[in-house]
């Protein structure tokens, strides 16, 4: 059945009106309209009678064909315009915290008025912190941050008064743990955190967990312990890789709950994140095996060196191109720091997590357009085809590997690899190993097929690969260090045998013995501090 189409514009009656509204005339209404507004009229007489009379207001029912208006009608020049009407709409938006109606802040200034109390001349030490971080309800290593932000550093003390008048501003600006952290660590009128903002508190666990002991007779190691930590903490909560932390990334990480943990775990190694000395201790000896000179420096030549020249030099190259890495040192003068060798290491002993998925991408990406293209994975696996040749290993083609990477990641656009698609795909490991680190391509090709897709399925809590690796490093490092102990005791003891000597002298020589090596090492240290 054919309908005819009729424009409104050749609508007889549409026309009339809309020349009557070019004259300025009163506007005809349609039929369709006449009805809700006779009722709205009604509605609006109804009103005025009920305020007269001060009897509350009763909607009117009003059947399916005609609905009640949305914004009254104000008749404007005989022309009659919908005006909308105005909403209030509450706040929904909140940077520090959706405040608390029923928090009783005066109760906790009371409570750490109480507390003040307990301590000589209500003025408290940075040791005494403690008790007063927990009378504000805190984790108790947030005294350090507590103590600056009250201008202890610059007295020794902090007093009641000072303390009470910066808390009482805190606990009405900031709202939850994140803000407040910040607000208590930042510089002044700063909303995000920087790396140097971190050492006051980090110094303030070396001097005082249970755990970290041993260090108070290393002094030379803190500065080291202390920029693995901040390296870790901004690795794995700084997801902008901007340097500063901000609130969101805060709220997003775990890092808050993982520092509450600290004053229930005595042993600071079972904190596997961030303040492990288990892994610093790996971490720091590794580099110091590729920093031959020991400046706390590594060239391109120094990095190739680790695990046996693993890497490709391609992508040692692009390291120290500048894609990863902030600073000129290591793009002008071509040297690596500590600090950017903490997150080198975790990222290419850990290729699942999102920073190193990222860190990798970086490296791939030669002309940062977002893409990996064809070309890009080609100029990488050449080099892998060079090493297995050598080794008399023969390469798959290029097109065959090709395939076999575009049906692992199976990205969105065809040809092209995204950020995204390797994020979505869990096999990212496999696909940065493949085109650079010849020796995990090699160990991938022999597992089984089955094996590894049971490892992409399996969702279960599980040690990440760097915790693994960290772990059995530290047990080999262990092992490797008491062999040289057991190693000189046995040439002491042989020593021994050939010349007698009192056995007072012998306790006296092997505790010289300890000293002067422990000696040498520290002013090793120490000269490269100076410099």
């Amino acid at each position: 059945m054919m309908i005819k189409e009729t424009s409104l514009r050749r609508d007889p009656d549409l026309r009339g009106e809309l020349a009557f509204l070019a004259r300025g005339c009163d506007f005809v209404l349609p039929s369709r309209f006449k009805k809700r507004l006779k009722i709205f009229q009604q509605t609006q007489v109804q009103n005025k009678q009920e305020k007269k009379l001060g009897t509350p207001l009763e909607p009117v029912a009003n059947d399916g064909s005609s609905p009640r208006p949305l914004s009254p009608l104000v008749h404007v020049n005989n022309v009659t315009i919908n005006v909308p009407l105005s909403i209030n709409i509450p706040r929904f938006y909140f940077p520090k915290g959706l405040p608390d109606a029923c928090a009783n802040h005066e109760q906790t200034i009371n409570k750490i008025e109480m507390t003040f109390m307990e301590v000589e001349d209500q003025k408290a030490d940075i040791h005494e912190m403690g008790k007063i971080a927990k009378a504000c309800g805190c984790p108790f290593y947030w005294k350090a941050p507590m103590f600056s932000a009250a201008g202890g550093e610059r007295t020794g003390f902090v007093s009641v008064h000072s303390f009470i008048a910066m808390w009482r501003k805190l606990l009405y600006n900031c709202h939850d743990d994140a803000s407040k952290f910040i607000h208590l660590l930042a510089k002044p009128n700063c909303s995000y955190l920087e790396q140097e903002d971190f050492i006051p508190l980090l110094q303030d666990i070396v001097d005082t967990h249970p755990g970290l002991t041993f260090l108070k007779d290393a002094p030379e190691f803190h500065s080291r312990y202390i920029t693995t930590v901040i390296q870790r903490i901004f690795y794995t909560v700084n997801r902008s890789w901007t340097g500063k932390i901000t609130l969101t990334e805060l709220r997003k990480s775990n890092f808050l709950q993982t520092l509450a943990l600290l004053e229930e775990e005595e042993d600071i190694n079972q904190i596997t994140d961030y303040f492990s000395y288990e892994h610093f201790y790996v971490i720091y000896c590794k580099f110091w095996e590729l920093d031959s000179d020991h400046d706390l420096y590594i060239n391109q030549t120094d990095l190739s060196r680790y695990n046996d020249q693993a890497s490709s030099s391609r992508i040692i190259e692009r390291i120290f191109s500048g894609a990863v890495t902030r600073g000129n040192v290591v793009q002008k003068e071509g040297r690596m720091s500590y600090a950017d060798f903490v997150w080198f290491l975790i990222s290419e002993e850990d290729k699942r997590n999102l920073t190193s998925i990222e860190y990798w991408f970086r490296c791939m990406d030669l002309d940062g357009d977002g893409v990996l293209s064809m070309y890009e994975l080609e100029y990488f696996y050449e080099e892998q085809c060079e090493r297995m040749e050598a080794m008399g290993i023969e390469p798959l083609p290029f097109h065959d590997l090709l395939c076999q990477m575009l049906d692992l990641v199976k990205p969105e656009l065809d040809g092209k690899i995204t950020l995204r698609d390797l994020k979505r795909c869990r096999m990212a490991h496999i696909f940065y190993d493949t085109f650079f680190n010849l020796e995990k391509y090699l160990d991938h090709e022999q597992r089984d097929p089955f094996a590894v897709q049971k490892d992409v399925e399996n969702d279960s809590p599980e040690p990440s690969d760097w915790d693994r690796y960290a772990a059995e490093e530290y047990e080999i490092l262990v092992a490797e260090e008491s062999a040289n102990e057991q190693l000189q005791e046995s040439s002491f003891e042989e020593y021994e045998a050939d010349e007698p000597v009192p056995s007072s002298e012998i306790g006296n020589k092997g505790d010289k013995t300890v000293i002067s090596s422990l000696s040498e090492k520290c002013g090793k240290l120490h000269s490269v501090d100076e410099e």
